[in-house]
């Protein structure tokens, strides 16, 4: 079976992963895209954490990069492991540095933690 084919036994479990996979990916490719685009409250947010513009740029990146490999079918467990990273990194972030709301980042950690855990056997297959 190709990795673009359907299942062939499909189940509630797979359609509630393909709507966390995309779902997730959708969310950190907008943030992505903001931050690339120069919106002026990411462009604050960056200058308070005091680390420089780049790091804006650093931070698109890796989003893209991890919703990218969360819509792709055999990479979608080590997006999820990337975006839980993007999301332990932004909660420290907005808990010493910006004084901001942890919630969100919370939320999206645990999500993409969870979609992580529930695609872990993609982690250890070998091929």
């Amino acid at each position: 079976m190709s990795e673009y084919a359907l299942p062939r036994k499909w189940s509630p479990k797979t359609a509630a992963l393909i709507g966390m996979r995309v779902i997730l990916a959708a969310l950190f490719a907008a943030a992505a895209l903001a931050k690339i685009a120069g919106v002026p409250q990411m462009v604050q947010e960056f200058d308070a954490i005091g680390l420089g513009q780049w790091f804006r740029y650093f931070t698109a990146v890796v989003e893209l990069a991890g919703a990218g490999l969360t819509i792709w079918p055999r990479r979608s467990a080590l997006g999820a492991i990337l975006l839980t990273g993007v999301c332990v990194g932004a909660f420290f972030t907005q808990l010493l540095a910006l004084h901001g709301d942890v919630i969100h980042t919370i939320i999206l950690g645990a999500v993409a933690g969870g979609l992580a855990f529930m695609q872990r056997s993609q982690l250890i297959q070998t091929r």
